[in-house]
């Protein structure tokens, strides 16, 4: 009797042992996170148009701008200077969370590459860029300065909010004090808004570097979560996501517009904070 007694407390107070762990519940915790990145684009089809000119570039390629590992990521004078990333979010249960998060991509068209160009240029004659007057039908041009500097580098600036999920994946490496060491598997999908700074020239008008509310943008993201001492983490994700700006901004004419969409693969590495709330 007193042993069946002693089993029965000794099991009580393991299961009370292994759920009062602080990382053992999220809901009403509070994360965020600062992080870098490197991204890939696929090839887009961008349309220019304006006064006396319209036409299409096909499958134009890009990239990005990454600096590697360095100080800008956290000089506060220079944040904005390399590809970083920053979430803000909220267990609304153990499992189940909701963010904001700010992707500060950079988009690069790569120069002096041949596209087809369809469409038709028709500036005044007083105007540089009307040696490029004509109709073009699959026509082969290469993107050289003079014609065209294109890029989203202060940046491609993806604003969205995003449902996730966190899962507790400690047990499978025999890890049972969590509050050192915690692994989870993390899944999210957002949704949000493109507002980029584009630096662009084109057909030597006047230069144009403003930011502008572009478009929209949709993505995915899995990650490793790696958690230390209850209140820090590391976390790796990809990103894939899908991109669309109709509205953007190329010269200091408003009439002058582009328009493009495509699809981007990101990896981040943040490093954050969690703390109940």
């Amino acid at each position: 009797m007193i042993l069946l007694f002693n089993v029965l407390s000794w099991s009580v107070f393991a299961q009370k042992d292994s759920t009062s762990l602080y990382t053992s519940h999220n809901k009403g915790k509070l994360f965020l996170s600062w992080g870098g990145n490197r991204e890939a684009f696929t090839k887009s089809d961008i349309t220019f148009k304006g006064d006396n000119y319209k036409f299409t570039l096909q499958n134009v390629k890009a990239h990005d701008k990454g600096k590697g590992w360095h100080i800008d990521y956290i000089n506060p004078k220079r944040l904005t200077i390399p590809q970083t990333n920053f979430k803000v979010g909220y267990f609304i249960t153990d499992n189940y969370y909701l963010a904001f998060g700010l992707d500060h991509m950079k988009y690069v068209m790569t120069k002096n590459q041949y596209v087809n160009i369809n469409g038709y240029i028709d500036l005044p004659s007083d105007e540089p860029g009307s040696i490029y007057n004509g109709v073009y039908q699959n026509e082969e041009i290469q993107m050289t300065e003079d014609f065209l500097m294109f890029e989203h580098t202060d940046g491609l600036n993806y604003l969205y909010l995003e449902f996730g999920r966190f899962d507790d994946i400690s047990s499978i490496f025999g890890i049972t004090n969590t509050d050192k060491f915690q692994v989870n598997i993390t899944e999210g999908i957002g949704f949000g808004a493109l507002y980029p700074k584009t630096n662009t020239t084109l057909m030597h008008k006047d230069r144009y570097d403003e930011f502008h509310l572009a478009g929209y943008g949709m993505s995915l993201n899995v990650g490793l979560n790696l958690t230390f001492f209850k209140h820090f983490y590391i976390q790796g994700d990809v990103t894939g996501g899908y991109i669309n700006m109709p509205d953007i901004r190329t010269t200091r004419n408003p009439n002058d517009r582009a328009s493009q969409h495509f699809m981007f693969i990101e990896s981040v590495i943040s490093f954050g904070a969690i703390f109940k709330v």
